[in-house]
């Protein structure tokens, strides 16, 4: 019985201690609850929300954080260590400085009120060990000098070359004078007077109004005389990265400017505003790899006083490796380049090393107006696209000197096809498929069709490089060539209408295919290469007799003017085909693609032109010229 008052004893401690432990477990939930709250915040690069011993540190917190806001962080903390009224927490901060990690401790105070509520008592050093109330984060990062895009050689492409940059000084020019002064400048340099002039009039009193840069070596073209004379005209020199010409690959490789907008909003920080960039082409594409990323160093900043935080050395860009031979791209240009003015058809003109693939020449002509129809231009092919038809002949039997029937006109299911206008009356009649295809033949080609079953013209196609592009790291259709509906269809598809599209890069494929005996998948960017794998890989019978074709137009059919090119044997196809509406040519019939393919050595070449008289009278020039070069 003795025992019952310790039982009761103990029972009387028990409850005494229950409600010092019940206040200890509030007191924990509160902490952490806060503690949480902190972190959340922080990691917003924010204190909203959170319950402060002096509000006012909010506003001293959203300055000393602005210049950080826009890189993420992850705040987490430790457990909250209490002393009576007071606590302390270990903040864990993980930032993402221009894609380095930024890792630090700092130590936050919590303090319990009078009403047994607990605050944090925020310090700026619990921001940044060590930064002072009166210090400011200042970020600054800068790149290094953007990477050069180079040829295979390593010559550069795409460098820094030096430019004038014409404008008004407006800081030396009297106020009365701006207006005057600015129209003055865009009449000397061909541009708007009075949108200039509005230019220079909201720009700020100090400030340098750019109206034109003009690469040097070419003032004469773009600048007159009297710019010197106008009060407040001022060249500054400058470098900017430029490709060789103005023209040089520009739909392809693109052109290096100032971000727009749009390019900092997706950027999510990466890229700011005025800083400069790839705004199109392979100098967007590939930006990230030439800008290479930039030295970054956070400072606190008290008045004079700076005292850096914590830096990280950038790292220089990569240059850009392309296949072009600059000569040979330049070459082309210049061939291309009268087919300019208002009216001007797209044109262009590719050329391809066989035995590699590389894409050596991409032009595109001046009426393309920015499209790049060398690469990734999407058209009816005409006959050029009888070589691929050619292929699937050979596949069913028919040999080179097997006999073909070659009429005026041929109808399938009311639908009348024609040989080209000025087709030779000589290769009319039973003609051996050699000839038919010499002289490009279509009625031999369609009365041929029921030889070519199922898939077989879209397999010999892929065989010879057209059909869905792999991922080459730049801009590429090759061709499609899909299931024809119904015969008149599948009539026009042997010949290149019907729904067959190619690029000149797909046609320069098909060459480059014949040419190497085996399938060519093209490639202009270094390491960015695939491998060909047709259901039908090429045979070398298949390839020599494809060969004994292109050569046969040459010397005997439609191509003969490329008989007189020196060095190795030059082996063609011509090609036209009819787009449009009915009445839209120049003669009143249907516009015409003009095409021409051709091997010489170890080079196959395509040109287009979008609207011409035949492949041979439009294209053959073009080709001729450039095979002469080369």
């Amino acid at each position: 019985m003795r025992i019952s008052p310790r039982i009761g004893g103990g029972i009387a401690v028990l409850a005494l201690l229950a409600p010092l432990a019940g206040c200890t477990d509030a007191s924990a939930d509160l902490t952490a609850k806060l503690a949480d709250e902190l972190t959340t915040a922080l990691s917003k690069h924010s204190l909203a929300g959170v319950d402060l011993t002096n509000p006012g540190a909010t506003e001293v917190f959203d300055e000393q954080i602005a210049a950080l806001a826009d890189y993420p962080v992850e705040v987490t903390a430790d457990e909250v260590e209490r002393d009576g009224g007071k606590g302390t927490v270990e903040l864990h901060w993980a930032w993402d400085i221009e894609g380095h990690p930024w890792e630090y401790d700092t130590t936050a105070a919590l303090i319990e009120d009078d009403d047994k509520q607990w605050q944090v008592d925020w310090a700026t050093a619990s921001l940044i060990p060590d930064l002072a109330p009166d210090e400011r984060i200042e970020v600054a990062r800068e790149y290094g000098p953007r990477a050069d895009v180079v040829d295979a050689a390593g010559a550069p492409i795409v460098t820094m070359r030096p430019v004038g940059r014409y404008g008004l000084d407006k800081a030396n020019t009297p106020a009365d004078q701006v207006g005057p002064s600015a129209e003055a400048i865009a009449t000397a340099l061909g541009l708007d007077p009075a949108a200039f002039r509005a230019t220079a009039e909201a720009a700020g009193p100090e400030a340098f109004v750019e109206a034109l840069v003009v690469r040097e070596g070419q003032e004469a073209q773009y600048v007159k005389p009297e710019f010197a004379s106008v009060p407040g005209a001022i060249r500054v020199a400058d470098e900017v990265m430029l490709a060789p010409t103005r023209t040089f690959a520009r739909e392809i490789i693109g052109v290096v400017g100032d971000a727009t907008a749009e390019i900092v909003e997706k950027s999510d920080g990466a890229i700011r505003a005025g800083e400069r960039v790839g705004l199109s082409g392979l100098l967007a594409a590939y930006d990230d790899q030439l800008r290479g990323t930039p030295t970054a160093r956070i400072d606190a900043v008290a008045g004079e006083e700076r005292r850096e935080v914590i830096s990280w050395d950038g790292e220089a860009g990569e240059p850009l490796v392309l296949t072009l031979d600059q000569a040979m791209q330049t070459e082309a240009e210049q061939i291309l380049a009268p087919l300019s003015g208002e009216d001007a058809p797209a044109s262009a003109l590719v050329a391809i090393r066989p035995s590699t693939g590389e894409v050596l020449a991409a032009a595109n002509g001046p009426g393309n107006g920015g499209m790049n129809a060398a690469t990734a231009g999407e058209y009816a092919p005409g006959s050029t696209f009888k070589l691929v038809t050619s292929l699937a002949l050979l596949r069913s039997g028919l040999a080179l000197d097997d006999t073909l029937s070659c009429p005026e006109t041929l109808d399938v299911d009311g639908y009348t096809f024609h040989n080209f206008d000025d087709y030779p009356a000589s290769a009319l009649g039973d003609v051996s498929f050699r000839t038919a295809l010499a002289n490009s033949c279509n009625t031999a080609m369609i009365g041929a069709r029921d030889r070519i079953e199922g898939d077989a013209l879209t397999a010999a196609a892929q065989t010879l490089g057209l059909g869905k592009a792999p991922e080459l790291g730049f801009p590429v259709s090759l061709g499609t060539v899909p299931a024809p509906e119904g015969e008149t269809e599948k009539g026009a598809d042997l010949i290149g209408q019907g729904r067959v599209t190619a690029s000149p890069l797909g046609m320069a494929t098909v060459a480059a295919s014949i040419a190497a005996g085996e399938t060519v998948v093209p490639n202009l960017v270094e390491g960015k290469t695939a491998k060909a794998a047709p259901k039908a890989p090429l045979t070398a019978d298949e390839a020599a007799s494809l060969q004994q074709l292109m050569r046969a137009v040459v010397t005997e059919g439609s191509a003969t003017f490329l008989g007189s090119i020196p060095g190795e044997p030059v082996g063609a196809k011509t090609g036209t085909a009819e787009y449009g509406e009915a009445g839209a040519g120049a003669d009143g019939g249907y516009a015409k693609h003009s095409w021409m393919i051709a091997t010489h050595g170890d080079l196959a070449v395509a040109v287009f032109v979008e609207t011409g008289v035949s492949g041979a009278q439009t294209a053959g020039p073009l080709m001729q010229a450039f095979l002469e070069k080369w």
